[in-house]
């Protein structure tokens, strides 16, 4: 595996980043409000306006898959 991508069933680390899976946001139960990519509390506790632009941007890109 390369350093760029670790891959654990919790987190990746992409380019030095973790990463944490949408399971492991799911389980720890509540958003933390940090934008996290994979968010699956449609990022409750992130103040606006960046919010909206994360919500923004997810609707957009489900819409290219």
């Amino acid at each position: 595996m390369s350093q760029e991508q670790q891959t654990n069933k919790d987190y990746t680390i992409e380019n030095g980043l973790l990463v944490f899976t949408a399971a492991y946001l799911q389980k720890r139960g509540y958003c933390c409000g940090n934008a996290c990519r994979n968010c699956p509390y449609e990022y409750q506790q992130v103040p606006e306006p960046k919010r909206s632009i994360l919500l923004a941007q997810k609707l957009q890109n489900g819409k290219k898959q």
